[in-house]
């Protein structure tokens, strides 16, 4: 992890913050290309859209991809907040990110680390290099207070 990493995790806790404000749970994400320039910023809006697709990461993907007029997203890296769901590591595969860096880890419904492990699947098209950690304490509190407010 390099200093520039925090830079976009930092944004990255930035919308995951965004998202809690709004009720949304909070998941934060940015995408940068290859010269280090920010392309996409997202954070879930599950609730918001009325759309279970609606994830950080799926919202930045679509959001880079639209403003680069590409399906791919080569020589791109994203940063989020909590390790990806099994469909946005798909997503993520499929979009051709070069390098995922995420932060806490979801023993629960992750899908990088732990779950479906899609990049260990064989019939993964493309697996990006994956960092964990960055941001993570502080992305695992913010989560913890969410949940436990929901909880009363």
């Amino acid at each position: 992890m390099s200093n520039e990493d925090d830079v976009w995790v930092e944004i990255a806790l930035a919308q995951a913050h965004a998202a809690a404000a709004r009720d949304e749970v909070p998941v934060g994400a940015v995408i940068i290309d290859a010269e280090g320039r920010e392309l996409a910023r997202a954070g879930n809006r599950t609730r918001e859209l009325n759309d279970p697709t609606a994830h950080a990461e799926v919202l930045a993907i679509r959001a880079a991809c639209s403003k680069l007029g590409a399906e791919r997203l080569w020589d791109c890296d994203l940063y989020v907040t909590l390790e990806p769901c099994a469909m946005c590591a798909t997503a993520i595969s499929f979009a051709r990110i070069r390098r995922l860096v995420y932060g806490a880890p979801d023993a629960k419904m992750g899908g990088v680390a732990h779950g479906a492990r899609v990049y260990e699947q064989p019939t993964c098209h493309h697996r990006p290099s994956v960092d964990s950690g960055a941001g993570s304490e502080a992305a695992a509190q913010l989560l913890r207070s969410f949940f436990k407010a929901k909880r009363g």
